[in-house]
């Protein structure tokens, strides 16, 4: 998701939840992401996420990204959306995992601990280096045509509408 403040985009973005993540800052946020189920649509299953760890609903067109393959080897889907999200509000899902390790005890943490609007110099910051090729995705786009123009036509400028 992005929007545009003063004239410059801003994308949220999502810090991970639990103890592991607790002290890290640069390199690990993330766009809201998730499991894909088996025979659901990715778009579909990118709206649910997105509702799942920030409690915000996606309306509009979503322009679609090409996939990024992390680290992990996992293959992320995503698309690019103009709206808006109050990020000091979000509300995620929850996972438990035991902690501390080796205790036998589980404990209980949101998936996401809190989101953070950035521009985009300081989202390629934040966000995982797997991820950074979304961010230089959305520039592209946010630099092209409307869609149904030709090349050329019509340049988007972020000055409240894109």
């Amino acid at each position: 998701m992005y929007h545009c403040r003063n004239g410059a985009p801003e994308v949220l973005l999502v810090h991970p939840g639990g103890p592991l993540w607790k002290n890290k800052d640069k390199g690990s946020w993330s766009i809201p992401k998730g499991e894909i189920k088996e025979g659901e649509d990715l778009l579909e299953t990118a709206r649910r996420e997105f509702h799942e760890e920030t409690g915000c609903d996606i309306t509009g067109q979503p322009v679609p990204l090409t996939a990024l393959r992390q680290a992990s080897g996992k293959l992320v889907h995503a698309w690019a959306l103009e709206g808006d999200c109050e990020a000091a509000a979000i509300k995620s899902n929850l996972f438990t995992m035991e902690w501390p390790p080796r205790s036998g005890k589980q404990e209980t943490f949101p998936e996401v601990d809190r989101a953070g609007w950035f521009t985009l110099p300081a989202a390629r910051e934040k966000i995982l280096p797997g991820q950074r090729g979304f961010i230089d995705q959305l520039e592209k786009v946010l630099a092209g045509p409307l869609p149904g123009e030709q090349a050329g036509a019509h340049t988007r400028k972020c000055s409240g509408t894109a």
